[in-house]
């Protein structure tokens, strides 16, 4: 019973973390249309709220079920010789760390000049530089969902070496740099102002 409901958590903080970086995916591509400060304002609020209300509660929910499952029932320590379970912690601690250090704050630090602009009834120079010029950012918010498809098939698949692994890391930086790339050229961010805020959502 114990493995059933470890694991029934486990998928949980699955849904979780995977609906939630959909949501901030939307919400980023979203306000990369938008001209309108006070709609763009919103979006990235609705950024944060997917970030802080649905990824990081489904991350704790899988570090927590991950690791109690791996010293339960996989060995302990021995789960560095199983291919793809150290795969998936391996990425999983990737992810962790990098989503919530670099892509986390940006997009808090995006929401705090996104609203000081909006008081100002302007974009700020501060605003327009972090939308536009900053790429790292970008670049890991890219890579959340790939590397997440990746440690999803890993444990689907369960290979017994590494190749999968490789691969699949590899397939992620590719999709992620191409995203990088495209997307930001594809929506140019030129907002203009407004002193109104949105009634509705997006």
């Amino acid at each position: 019973m114990t493995y059933e409901l470890l694991k029934f958590t486990h998928l949980v903080g699955l849904a979780l973390i995977s609906g939630g970086l959909i949501g901030v995916w939307i919400f980023d591509l979203r306000s990369r249309q938008l001209t309108d400060l006070a709609l763009f304002s919103e979006a990235v609020r609705n950024i944060a709220v997917f970030y802080d209300g649905v990824v990081v509660p489904g991350a704790l929910l899988l570090l927590a079920s991950g690791t109690w499952l791996i010293v339960s029932f996989y060995g302990g320590w021995g789960f560095l010789d199983t291919p793809w379970l150290a795969g998936m912690v391996v990425l999983f601690a990737l992810e962790f760390i990098e989503g919530n250090t670099i892509t986390r704050l940006y997009f808090m630090r995006l929401r705090r000049l996104s609203r000081d602009a909006l008081e100002r009834g302007c974009v700020t120079p501060e605003l327009e530089r972090a939308r536009k010029t900053e790429m790292v950012p970008t670049f890991t918010h890219f890579l959340d969902i790939p590397l997440l498809m990746v440690i999803v098939s890993l444990g689907a698949i369960r290979p017994h070496t590494w190749t999968q692994f490789i691969v699949g890391v590899a397939a992620a930086f590719v999709v992620a740099t191409f995203l990088t790339v495209v997307i930001p050229r594809l929506y140019p961010w030129i907002p203009k102002t407004s002193s109104a805020l949105p009634q509705s959502g997006i």
